[in-house]
């Protein structure tokens, strides 16, 4: 078994840890945060129905047309502002926040502060 392997079913078994306690409401959604090598992706998911109901990445053209970030935690930040305008676009004020059993540093962070910022309440 492998050191990637290794780390890939520590971050499941986290994730696993941390979905028993966060469930997403239609009042109060899940903010699910994903992280790639190169790009990241964050979405609101109402865990009674089982739906999406805003999605955003970093891969989208609105956000590549944007001036481009210095690094890729810049890219988060607009990811998370993003995923907060269309959230309260939707009329959504309150999210849960789900880091995906990644640590909450860096891009994770990043995501998390750049939706406080646009307003949006964990």
């Amino acid at each position: 078994m492998g050191t990637e392997n290794k780390k890939h079913l520590a971050r499941i078994k986290r994730q696993r840890r941390v979905r028993k306690k966060v469930k997403g409401t239609p009042e109060r959604p899940r903010l699910s945060v994903f992280r790639s090598t190169k790009h990241i992706y964050a979405q609101l998911i109402d865990d009674t129905e089982g739906c999406t109901l805003v999605a955003c990445a970093s891969t989208e053209e609105a956000i590549r047309n944007l001036e481009k970030p210095e690094n890729k935690c810049g890219a988060a930040t607009t990811v998370g502002k993003m995923i907060a305008e269309r959230a309260k676009d939707k009329g959504i004020e309150q999210v849960v926040f789900d880091r995906n059993g990644f640590l909450y540093h860096g891009r994770i962070k990043a995501v998390s502060d750049g939706a406080r910022k646009a307003g949006l309440k964990f």
